[in-house]
Protein backbone atom coordinates (compact mmCIF):
# COMPACT_ATOMS: atom_id res chain seq x y z
CA UNK A 1 0.00 0.00 0.00
CA UNK A 2 2.92 2.13 0.91
CA UNK A 3 4.08 1.58 -2.42
CA UNK A 4 1.04 2.46 -4.50
CA UNK A 5 0.63 5.57 -2.53
CA UNK A 6 4.18 6.90 -3.39
CA UNK A 7 3.36 5.82 -6.85
CA UNK A 8 0.43 8.11 -7.39
CA UNK A 9 2.36 11.07 -5.12
CA UNK A 10 4.94 11.14 -7.95
CA UNK A 11 2.62 10.92 -10.64
CA UNK A 12 0.87 13.91 -9.37
CA UNK A 13 -2.19 12.00 -8.36
CA UNK A 14 -1.91 12.62 -4.59
CA UNK A 15 -5.27 10.85 -2.89
CA UNK A 16 -7.65 13.15 -1.05
CA UNK A 17 -7.25 13.51 2.34
CA UNK A 18 -9.45 11.34 3.91
CA UNK A 19 -10.95 12.88 7.61
CA UNK A 20 -10.42 11.42 10.85
CA UNK A 21 -13.16 9.51 11.92
CA UNK A 22 -14.71 10.04 15.18
CA UNK A 23 -13.61 7.61 17.77
CA UNK A 24 -16.44 5.73 19.24
CA UNK A 25 -17.72 6.20 22.86
CA UNK A 26 -15.95 3.81 25.44
CA UNK A 27 -17.78 1.18 26.34
CA UNK A 28 -18.23 0.64 29.94
CA UNK A 29 -16.43 -2.19 31.45
CA UNK A 30 -19.00 -4.94 32.90
CA UNK A 31 -19.40 -6.13 36.17
CA UNK A 32 -19.10 -8.76 38.21
CA UNK A 33 -21.22 -11.88 36.37
CA UNK A 34 -23.91 -12.75 38.68
CA UNK A 35 -25.00 -16.50 38.90
CA UNK A 36 -28.41 -16.79 38.04
CA UNK A 37 -30.31 -18.42 40.87
CA UNK A 38 -30.39 -22.59 41.20
CA UNK A 39 -33.88 -22.40 40.69
CA UNK A 40 -33.40 -21.42 36.90
CA UNK A 41 -30.74 -23.62 35.68
CA UNK A 42 -31.81 -26.05 33.37
CA UNK A 43 -32.65 -29.82 34.75
CA UNK A 44 -30.19 -32.28 34.08
CA UNK A 45 -31.07 -35.13 31.23
CA UNK A 46 -32.26 -37.74 32.84
CA UNK A 47 -30.47 -41.21 32.45
CA UNK A 48 -31.51 -43.35 29.86
CA UNK A 49 -33.13 -46.84 31.91
CA UNK A 50 -30.77 -49.88 31.09
CA UNK A 51 -31.83 -52.89 29.32
CA UNK A 52 -32.39 -54.69 32.50
CA UNK A 53 -34.49 -51.86 33.68
CA UNK A 54 -36.61 -51.37 30.12
CA UNK A 55 -37.48 -54.86 30.72
CA UNK A 56 -38.74 -54.61 34.28
CA UNK A 57 -40.63 -52.07 32.54
CA UNK A 58 -42.27 -53.37 30.06
CA UNK A 59 -43.11 -56.86 31.70
CA UNK A 60 -44.70 -54.64 34.68
CA UNK A 61 -47.26 -53.06 31.57
CA UNK A 62 -47.79 -56.64 30.86
CA UNK A 63 -49.28 -57.53 33.81
CA UNK A 64 -51.29 -54.87 34.58
CA UNK A 65 -52.86 -54.82 30.56
CA UNK A 66 -55.99 -56.37 30.22
CA UNK A 67 -56.60 -56.15 26.43
CA UNK A 68 -54.95 -59.12 24.56
CA UNK A 69 -53.98 -57.19 21.99
CA UNK A 70 -52.24 -54.17 23.65
CA UNK A 71 -50.66 -56.85 25.49
CA UNK A 72 -50.08 -58.63 22.62
CA UNK A 73 -47.75 -55.28 21.35
CA UNK A 74 -45.70 -55.65 24.64
CA UNK A 75 -44.99 -59.16 24.35
CA UNK A 76 -43.31 -58.21 21.25
CA UNK A 77 -41.27 -55.84 22.63
CA UNK A 78 -40.30 -57.82 24.88
CA UNK A 79 -39.89 -60.87 22.80
CA UNK A 80 -37.36 -58.33 20.71
CA UNK A 81 -35.62 -57.06 23.92
CA UNK A 82 -34.76 -60.93 24.89
CA UNK A 83 -33.41 -61.74 21.83
CA UNK A 84 -31.04 -58.93 21.58
CA UNK A 85 -28.35 -60.66 23.85
CA UNK A 86 -26.76 -56.89 23.51
CA UNK A 87 -23.49 -58.45 21.82
CA UNK A 88 -23.63 -58.36 18.04
CA UNK A 89 -21.36 -61.48 17.69
CA UNK A 90 -23.78 -63.72 19.62
CA UNK A 91 -26.46 -61.82 17.66
CA UNK A 92 -24.88 -63.33 14.30
CA UNK A 93 -23.97 -66.77 15.58
CA UNK A 94 -27.74 -66.86 16.76
CA UNK A 95 -28.77 -65.94 13.28
CA UNK A 96 -26.54 -68.09 11.35
CA UNK A 97 -28.35 -71.18 13.82
CA UNK A 98 -31.18 -70.25 12.65
CA UNK A 99 -30.53 -70.22 8.83
CA UNK A 100 -29.08 -74.00 9.67
CA UNK A 101 -32.12 -75.00 11.63
CA UNK A 102 -34.56 -74.02 9.02
CA UNK A 103 -31.79 -75.86 6.14
CA UNK A 104 -32.26 -78.69 8.64
CA UNK A 105 -27.89 -78.66 8.97
CA UNK A 106 -28.77 -79.38 13.05
CA UNK A 107 -25.42 -80.08 13.61
CA UNK A 108 -24.19 -76.63 12.17
CA UNK A 109 -26.82 -75.21 14.02
CA UNK A 110 -26.06 -76.17 17.52
CA UNK A 111 -22.10 -75.65 16.69
CA UNK A 112 -23.17 -72.27 16.45
CA UNK A 113 -25.15 -71.58 19.69
CA UNK A 114 -22.71 -73.38 21.60
CA UNK A 115 -19.85 -70.99 20.59
CA UNK A 116 -22.54 -68.64 21.34
CA UNK A 117 -23.06 -69.93 24.67
CA UNK A 118 -19.10 -69.54 25.73
CA UNK A 119 -19.25 -66.04 24.53
CA UNK A 120 -22.23 -64.74 26.40
CA UNK A 121 -23.69 -67.82 29.08
CA UNK A 122 -26.28 -65.42 30.37
CA UNK A 123 -27.89 -64.74 27.18
CA UNK A 124 -31.75 -66.14 27.22
CA UNK A 125 -31.98 -65.91 23.45
CA UNK A 126 -29.12 -68.23 23.21
CA UNK A 127 -30.78 -71.02 24.93
CA UNK A 128 -34.38 -70.57 24.14
CA UNK A 129 -33.05 -71.33 20.56
CA UNK A 130 -31.46 -74.61 21.68
CA UNK A 131 -34.48 -75.61 23.68
CA UNK A 132 -36.87 -74.98 20.55
CA UNK A 133 -33.97 -76.95 18.30
CA UNK A 134 -33.91 -79.63 21.17
CA UNK A 135 -37.49 -79.79 20.94
CA UNK A 136 -37.95 -79.77 17.41
CA UNK A 137 -35.54 -82.95 16.85
CA UNK A 138 -37.60 -84.55 19.70
CA UNK A 139 -34.57 -83.85 22.38
CA UNK A 140 -37.14 -82.93 24.85
CA UNK A 141 -35.56 -83.68 27.69
CA UNK A 142 -32.24 -81.40 26.64
CA UNK A 143 -34.87 -79.06 25.66
CA UNK A 144 -36.30 -78.82 29.02
CA UNK A 145 -32.67 -78.34 30.58
CA UNK A 146 -32.07 -75.46 28.13
CA UNK A 147 -35.70 -74.15 29.31
CA UNK A 148 -34.59 -74.38 32.82
CA UNK A 149 -31.35 -72.15 31.92
CA UNK A 150 -33.90 -70.05 30.51
CA UNK A 151 -35.78 -69.69 33.54
CA UNK A 152 -33.19 -69.28 35.90
CA UNK A 153 -31.86 -66.11 34.42
CA UNK A 154 -35.25 -64.56 33.68
CA UNK A 155 -38.25 -66.45 35.55
CA UNK A 156 -40.56 -64.07 34.34
CA UNK A 157 -39.84 -65.70 30.35
CA UNK A 158 -43.35 -66.41 29.27
CA UNK A 159 -42.00 -67.59 26.06
CA UNK A 160 -40.11 -70.48 28.21
CA UNK A 161 -43.06 -71.37 30.29
CA UNK A 162 -45.53 -71.49 27.11
CA UNK A 163 -42.96 -73.96 25.72
CA UNK A 164 -42.43 -76.16 29.06
CA UNK A 165 -46.06 -76.74 29.47
CA UNK A 166 -46.33 -77.71 26.21
CA UNK A 167 -43.78 -80.39 26.35
CA UNK A 168 -45.11 -81.32 29.62
CA UNK A 169 -48.76 -81.56 28.51
CA UNK A 170 -47.13 -83.99 25.64
CA UNK A 171 -45.80 -85.84 28.20
CA UNK A 172 -48.90 -86.58 30.42
CA UNK A 173 -48.12 -84.59 32.77
CA UNK A 174 -50.82 -82.44 33.07
CA UNK A 175 -50.67 -81.01 36.26
CA UNK A 176 -47.22 -79.71 35.92
CA UNK A 177 -48.78 -78.54 32.82
CA UNK A 178 -51.12 -76.62 34.16
CA UNK A 179 -48.59 -75.26 37.20
CA UNK A 180 -46.55 -73.75 34.26
CA UNK A 181 -49.58 -72.11 32.55
CA UNK A 182 -50.79 -70.89 35.36
CA UNK A 183 -47.17 -69.37 36.59
CA UNK A 184 -47.14 -67.93 32.53
CA UNK A 185 -50.62 -66.17 32.87
CA UNK A 186 -49.48 -64.44 36.32
CA UNK A 187 -47.09 -62.95 34.07
CA UNK A 188 -49.18 -62.37 31.14
CA UNK A 189 -52.49 -62.25 32.02
CA UNK A 190 -54.10 -61.05 29.18
CA UNK A 191 -53.20 -64.11 26.56
CA UNK A 192 -56.63 -65.67 26.08
CA UNK A 193 -54.90 -68.85 24.16
CA UNK A 194 -53.10 -69.67 27.42
CA UNK A 195 -56.42 -68.74 29.31
CA UNK A 196 -58.02 -71.72 27.34
CA UNK A 197 -54.99 -74.01 27.40
CA UNK A 198 -55.28 -73.84 31.90
CA UNK A 199 -58.86 -73.84 32.00
CA UNK A 200 -59.00 -77.25 29.89
CA UNK A 201 -56.24 -78.54 31.65
CA UNK A 202 -57.65 -77.79 35.27
CA UNK A 203 -61.03 -79.26 33.77
CA UNK A 204 -59.16 -82.37 32.45
CA UNK A 205 -57.32 -82.82 36.07
CA UNK A 206 -61.06 -82.60 37.95
CA UNK A 207 -62.56 -84.92 35.20
CA UNK A 208 -59.40 -87.58 36.26
CA UNK A 209 -60.37 -87.11 40.13
CA UNK A 210 -64.03 -87.15 39.71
Amino acid sequence: MRFLTSALVCAGLALPTIPAMAQPAAVPAPGPQQTPPADTWPAPLAAQPTEDERIDSLLGELKRERDSDKAAVIARRLWGAWNDSGSPTVNLLVKWADDAAKAKRNAAAFDFLDQAAVLEPDSVSVWTKRAVLNHEIGNDKRSMSDLNRVLVREPRHFGALAMMAEILEGSEKTEAALKAWQRYLEIYPADRDAQKKAADLSEKLAGSRA
